[in-house]
């Protein structure tokens, strides 16, 4: 299951943000299910930034949204944004090689 949520934070907070995910980022690829993880940039809007991450299956995301660990990532990074954010749980159709 493929999962992407895009993030809008206050300009000012970017760097913050980053510096952030550059230090949970492993802890998030070692949860269990997790077999991907990547944080993407918009071309256009430097401060709109998606995660894109696939996981072993629903149950085990639900298990990480409401893991400790999420709780404690979401805590830090909510006040950061200066929009609501946007979350698909999307199945791919195409597979690549």
């Amino acid at each position: 299951m493929i999962r992407i949520v895009k993030m809008t934070f206050d300009p000012e907070r970017v760097n913050e943000f980053l510096a952030n995910f550059e230090e949970v980022k492993n802890k998030i690829r070692e949860f269990e299910g997790v077999q991907h993880l990547e944080l993407l940039n918009d071309k256009n809007k430097p401060n709109i930034y998606f995660t894109y991450s696939i996981w072993r299956d629903e149950a085990c995301l639900e298990k990480y949204r409401n893991s400790d660990l999420f709780k404690s990532i979401w805590k830090v990074t909510k006040p950061m944004f200066i929009e609501k954010t946007d979350a698909w749980s999307v199945d791919s159709l195409v597979k690549l090689p």
